[in-house]
């Protein structure tokens, strides 16, 4: 694994710097340990501590960072796994709010007002804006997503679309998920 960022080529930028260096906290923790337990719960204990109390997200506060994981039992659907935040949904259904469609699409999702999104799950009323990265394998399916709320309207850009990114394909190569 590497701290390089592909995409965040402006080292000056303070979100820039601070997705690399979380990036390089991420490898640490990962480095030796390749249980997907053991990874996604040091990984949004990590993540969510970082994103509170950078000032490179100053007057963006995220109140969620979690993992919904593709369910064994039934794999059109997602089972919440580790996470930092208030309670959540447990189970979400393939194309269904902003982390089934994730999932179902395979795409990065980055939501400015979650209240525009059609048929967004409100888990925590509280959140305003969400970004959800899916958990893709080297084969292109989708064995999960990385999710992040904000208390406030469209707390999320490139910088930390490219930088959560990179994360989430970090927790990807180092686990068996």
């Amino acid at each position: 694994m590497s701290s390089f960022i592909p995409g965040l080529k402006d080292t000056l930028n303070p979100k820039a710097k601070f997705y690399a260096d979380l990036a390089m906290q991420c490898t640490g923790i990962l480095q030796g340990q390749r249980n997907s337990v053991c990874n996604t719960a040091n990984i949004s204990s990590l993540v969510y501590h970082a994103l509170r109390e950078t000032p490179a997200r100053e007057g963006k506060p995220v109140n969620w960072v979690g993992f919904y994981l593709r369910n064994a039992s039934n794999p059109n659907s997602l089972l919440l796994g580790p996470f930092q935040g208030k309670p959540a949904c447990t189970e979400i259904e393939f194309g269904k709010g902003v982390c089934g469609t994730a999932a179902s699409d395979g795409k990065c999702m980055v939501i400015k007002d979650v209240n525009e999104f059609p048929g967004h799950i409100a888990c925590d009323a509280a959140s305003k804006s969400e970004i959800v990265i899916p958990l893709r394998a080297t084969d292109g399916r989708v064995l999960g997503v990385f999710d992040i709320d904000s208390s406030e309207v469209d707390a999320f850009d490139d910088y930390d679309r490219i930088g959560l990114e990179a994360i989430a394909n970090m927790i990807v190569e180092a686990s068996d998920l």
